[in-house]
Formats: structure tokens, sequence, C-alpha cells
């Protein structure tokens, strides 16, 4: 371990030994920090946090704070990162409740400036945050999600994989996967296409991604019926499934279309 003087670390701490900590970091008992990590200065990381392999965490950034929800009473929780991501300046990951008992954000992650993410949320892989996005407590967001700067999600919402969230939007509904979601109220916007094509989904299964998308949000059909449609005219695909599911399982209720999309 690569150690500044004027670092503290409990002797608890359980860190591997070429981890680097840069000055004035803080880290509490009841930590774990993986092979290769970096801790730049002024990071604060508190009791609960485990944080994987090589991960960057940039100067000003609080782990495993005690979570911002008033029905905490001291229960023993985490904050978990996987390996390979980074967290930057200033942001913010609180540990869990006893709702889930730990907050997670998975391997290959980017976490900007000024990014909060609150109690029991689930992060996934692959995932992209944006400058001073904020994340209520117990949001789920799956794989290869991306959320731009200024994002606004409200607590309980599901946000589902491949999905590009624009800048400044009020996230209030589950927002299913593969699209793009904008405007206020929050809104389906077409297909998350540039994203789908730089991770190698060819034309004709983006093709039936869209399809699917025609039948939910053309206004012809209620929910119900939208999803027997797609189950009935669309090939099954794991893609299928996926938004068959995530639609299926939605307790929030997912996005409104678009109408200027479908006149």
């Amino acid at each position: 371990m690569n150690q500044q003087p004027l670092a503290f670390i409990h002797p608890d701490a359980k860190i591997a030994k070429n981890v680097s900590i840069d000055p004035f970091v803080f880290i509490d008992k009841n930590v774990e920090i993986g092979e290769g990590t970096w801790i730049g200065a002024n990071v604060t990381i508190m009791d609960g946090a485990r944080i994987g392999k090589n991960c960057r965490i940039f100067p000003g950034a609080v782990i495993s704070a005690i979570p911002q929800d008033l029905k905490f009473v001291g229960e023993e929780t985490t904050a978990e990162i996987g390996d390979n991501t980074t967290v930057r300046e200033c942001a913010t990951i609180n540990r869990g409740t006893k709702a889930r008992g730990k907050t997670t954000v998975g391997n290959n992650c980017l976490l900007m400036a000024y990014v909060h993410i609150a109690h029991d949320c689930e992060i996934k892989n692959n995932i992209i945050i944006g400058n001073s996005s904020q994340i209520a407590g117990e949001v789920v967001i799956d794989d290869f999600a991306i959320l731009s700067g200024s994002v606004l999600v409200h607590q309980f919402s599901n946000i589902g994989g491949h999905v590009m969230v624009s800048g400044g939007t009020l996230v209030r509904k589950d927002i299913p996967p593969f699209v793009t979601a904008a405007h206020e109220p929050l809104s389906f916007v077409g297909l998350n296409s540039v994203g789908l094509r730089r991770r190698q989904f060819s034309s004709e299964r983006i093709q039936e991604i869209s399809e699917a998308y025609k039948i939910l949000y053309s206004g012809k059909f209620n929910i119900s019926n939208a999803l027997i449609e797609i189950e009935n005219k669309i090939n099954q695909s794991a893609e299928r499934d996926m938004i068959l599911n995530f639609v299926r399982s939605s307790k929030r209720g997912i996005m409104k279309g678009n109408a200027a999309l479908n006149e």
C-alpha cells in the first residue's frame, strides 16, 4: 500500500498492498479496498464501504456515509463498488438501509463529478452517470445505461439497460430498455440507436426492437394489449423479452410516448 503520511486509515480497514492513497484521505473501520485502486486527496471512505479492484476515487468524494433517510436507525449496511469503476470529484454514495441492506455500483462504471447515489440503489455494470445527476433511494439502473448531466431520478424508479437519458431530465416513471428518454414530462423519443450500434447490435435486431416500441407507443393499444401484440408480432429474442419483462414488472408505470412521433 502506498500511503501518504497525512492520510488516516483505521487499523481495522482491509486495504490491498498496492492501493495508492493520497494525502488527507480518511478511511474508517469496516472498509475493504481492492488491489490497484487509487484514492485521491480529501476522499472520505466511511464505515461499510467495499471498493473493488482498479477503481479511481477522485478528490472530495464521500463513500458510504449514512443514508439521508429518517427511517435509518443505525443498522449495519454497506456501500459496494465493483471493479474498474471511476468516481469523480465530490460524488457521494450513501450506504443502504434495512430495505435492501446495501447500495451497489457495479463494474466498469463512471460516476462524474457531484453525482449522488442514495441509499439502497442498484447501479449495475458499464453505466455512465453525468455531472450533477442525483439518484434517489432504491433506484435500479440496468447495464449500459447512460444518464447525461443534471438528471434527477425519483425514488423507486427503474431505468432499463442500454437507455440514454437526456440532460436535465426529471425521471418520475420507469424507462424501459434500449430507448432514449427526454422532455418534460418524461417521454419516449426513439431508440438509443447510436448506443446499440456501438455495442454491436445487428441492424435486424435494432429493427425488431424498434417495431416493438412502435406497437407499445402507437396509441392503438393499452399497455396489456400492446404487450400481447408484441408477443404475437415480434420474433422471440432476449431483447424482446427484456422489454416485455420490464414493462410487466414496472410498479411505477413506464414513461409515456411522444404523440408527435405517431403523427
